[in-house]
């Protein structure tokens, strides 16, 4: 598949009354975003935190219980979007949340396909509140390379967009793809990941997907407060458009953003680009090993 829809979510977390309630919005969510022929939909990081509320506003106000509620209902949060996967005949990138596995507690985002569950992506690089408040742990499987029907696919888990050898090793590895999947409760933190992922376009000249999540929270302290528009993002250069914004949703306004692009593009301009970024990376280790200090008032001899 050439010319591929790509739909990245700008989402809200809801208060939930029961599992039902999950299902229709889940739903309604799904089938909005392939009513617009997307191939793709990219849900964003914590997405999931919004079962906190299952367990009721006691258990949602508390960052420990919050997360072993959340983590209760992974398997059947899953299934849901396999199914829906399966049904529509798209790919889904699902909500990232915590699991528990053993003594360690793991930020996770699955994706799924026209025929199931493909694997999934833990975040790799953990921010302050998830290290010193949160305790969420990072990954210890490394990072994935997901072949499917759209091309090679990576995930870099919002923070991990900030950290270019993270993307780099996909690229050579043969992604043409890099969702980044967000929760921020900033305009700063937002745009620390905007500018990683449209930095790891340029560099590696692929496109890059970021979905957020949008509005407040104020029954769940580890999400309470989240800012940001979701985005397709390429390198500016030939063959995409001169700013490198595929397309761009409103500041904060919940909703699907989609975008049309040929992936062909992306070999194009690794080959034949107004720049080759991505062919030049290794040029950068000699030129960086020799740092000279030039001093604007050298010692006399």
């Amino acid at each position: 598949m050439t010319r591929i829809t790509i739909a990245s979510a700008a989402y809200p977390l809801d208060w939930l009354d029961d599992w039902a309630g999950y299902e229709a919005k889940t739903r309604a969510w799904v089938e909005s975003g392939a009513r617009s022929s997307a191939d793709l939909l990219v849900f964003p990081e914590y997405g999931a935190m919004e079962l906190a509320s299952l367990g009721g506003a006691e258990v949602a106000a508390d960052l420990e219980r919050s997360v072993a509620e959340v983590a209760r209902h992974h398997d059947a949060m899953e299934r849901l979007f396999e199914g829906l996967a399966i049904e529509f005949g798209l790919y889904i990138l699902a909500p990232s949340g915590p699991v528990v596995e053993g003594m360690a507690r793991r930020n996770r985002a699955a994706l799924f396909g026209p025929s199931g569950r493909i694997g999934h992506q833990d975040k790799a690089i953990m921010t302050r509140f998830e290290r010193e408040e949160w305790f969420i742990d990072a990954g210890g499987e490394g990072l994935r390379l997901f072949d499917t029907g759209l091309g090679r696919i990576a995930v870099l888990i919002c923070y991990d967009s900030e950290f270019p050898l993270l993307a780099r090793a996909v690229c050579e590895a043969g992604a043409t793809l890099l969702l980044v999947p967000s929760c921020t409760d900033t305009l700063a933190g937002y745009h620390r990941v905007r500018i990683g992922a449209q930095a790891r376009a340029l560099e590696n000249q692929c496109v890059a997907v970021q979905s957020v999540i949008v509005g407040q929270a104020h029954w769940c302290p580890a999400v309470d407060e989240n800012h940001g528009a979701a985005a397709v993002y390429a390198p500016p250069d030939a063959g995409w458009c001169a700013t490198g914004v595929l397309a761009e949703g409103d500041y904060d306004v919940p909703g699907w953003v989609t975008a049309t692009v040929d992936m062909d593009a992306v070999a194009q301009a690794r080959t034949d680009g107004e720049v080759l970024t991505f062919r030049h990376w290794p040029e950068q280790p000699m030129q960086a090993a020799q740092v000279r200090l030039v001093s604007e008032n050298p010692r006399k001899a």
